[in-house]
């Protein structure tokens, strides 16, 4: 049975905690496992994703976004994708904010982008390619990626600017439903972590 497309729903998963989120380490082509605890979170998320249908399962190629999707339980039917990737931060890889700042003192990567790497702009490019998958497939999708990404994609799923996604604060082995009310795009959950267990 064909859903109908008010009811179509993006679910986002952001992967577990790792030892650079932790530290704040920005995060992109590093491909850095998840803690102990992060694995213990992405478990957690596995009985809210596991009463879900759905038609399309995509990944981040990284370890940290598949192992997450593996410990859903969701990695059997998962395609991996490129465009899901965290922003590239060129030349931040691996700096916090507070070391940028100490030479660009007001730098935000939402709004100067980085040196070497992605702008918002580029970001929203390859969110708008992943949205047009979903609004193209049959049923629910759920993605796995990172916390800048997904931000930046519910932005763009919105329809608003690729910046306001600064908006949208994202924790690590978090949830977000992304939908629409309709015609109109809406967001129906957002950055939610299930009770410790």
């Amino acid at each position: 049975m064909s859903s109908s497309p008010a009811s179509k729903r993006l679910f986002l998963v952001r992967h577990g905690e790792t030892e650079w989120s932790l530290s704040g380490q920005h995060t992109s082509r590093t491909d850095v496992p998840l803690t102990a605890e992060g694995e213990r979170r992405a478990m957690l998320l596995a009985p809210v994703l596991a009463g879900h249908s759905f038609a399309l399962v995509l990944s981040s190629p990284m370890l940290r976004a598949l192992r997450t999707c593996e410990l859903c339980g969701m990695s059997a039917n998962a395609i991996r994708c490129d465009d899901l990737m965290e922003w590239h931060y060129g030349e931040y890889e691996g700096r916090t904010t507070t070391e940028i700042r100490r030479t660009r003192p007001s730098w935000t990567v939402f709004h100067d982008g980085v040196p070497d790497g992605e702008s918002a702009e580029d970001v929203a490019r390859r969110a708008q390619r992943i949205i047009d998958r979903v609004l193209a497939c049959d049923g629910d999708v759920l993605v796995f990626s990172h916390g800048h990404f997904l931000r930046v994609l519910a932005a763009t799923w919105l329809e608003l600017a690729p910046e306001d996604g600064e908006r949208f604060a994202l924790d690590t082995g978090t949830v977000s439903i992304l939908g629409l009310e309709r015609e109109t795009r809406v967001v129906r959950l957002w950055n939610t972590r299930p009770e410790k267990g």
